[in-house]
């Protein structure tokens, strides 16, 4: 049997250094901070029209599920986001904020089934709101796509996991 000392008991064994190049920091901080961008944007949609659902469940109940249902989403598809941050979720979020400002739009301009008051009312604020959001996380969406497909990672835990393994 071996006999462990004190000295050794209390001390720590030494650790080598890793070294994370500066691409791979500049790579999280880019993803972490879209990540960060499309849960805010994701949990404003909902907020928006959260805001605005009760007023439509009265007028328009078949929009007013239709709220709900994008409620629900967009606090999934955030919380996925941020969770991950992959190209599923960024497609998700991309196409839920475009079918939503397309939902927008046509009841602004032709109008949706039972539901032809809003026509032309282009000045509503949590109208401008929404299609601010919306337009931003699409375009949100599009850059995240567009930078995941560049640089063949996904993830931030995939880019730095191999420079920090290496440098082991």
């Amino acid at each position: 049997m071996t006999q462990i000392t004190d000295e050794r008991r209390f001390t720590r064994p030494t650790q080598t250094s890793t070294t994370v190049t500066a691409d791979a920091v500049e790579h999280a901080i880019r993803h972490t901070t879209l990540r960060a961008l499309g849960f805010g944007g994701m949990l404003a949609i909902a907020l928006i029209h959260l805001l605005d659902v009760i007023g439509k469940i009265k007028e328009t109940p078949y929009l007013g599920v239709m709220y709900i249902a994008l409620m629900v989403a967009s606090v999934v598809v955030a919380f996925y986001l941020l969770h991950t941050g992959s190209t599923l979720g960024w497609l998700a979020a991309g196409l839920l904020a475009a079918a939503t400002l397309i939902g927008f739009v046509l009841s602004r301009t032709t109008g949706l089934p039972n539901a032809s008051d809003d026509i032309g009312n282009w000045t509503e604020p949590l109208g401008l709101a929404s299609m601010f959001v919306e337009a931003a996380v699409v375009i949100l969406a599009a850059y995240a796509w567009t930078l995941a497909r560049h640089e063949r990672r996904p993830g931030v835990h995939a880019s730095v996991a191999p420079q920090v393994s290496a440098g082991r």
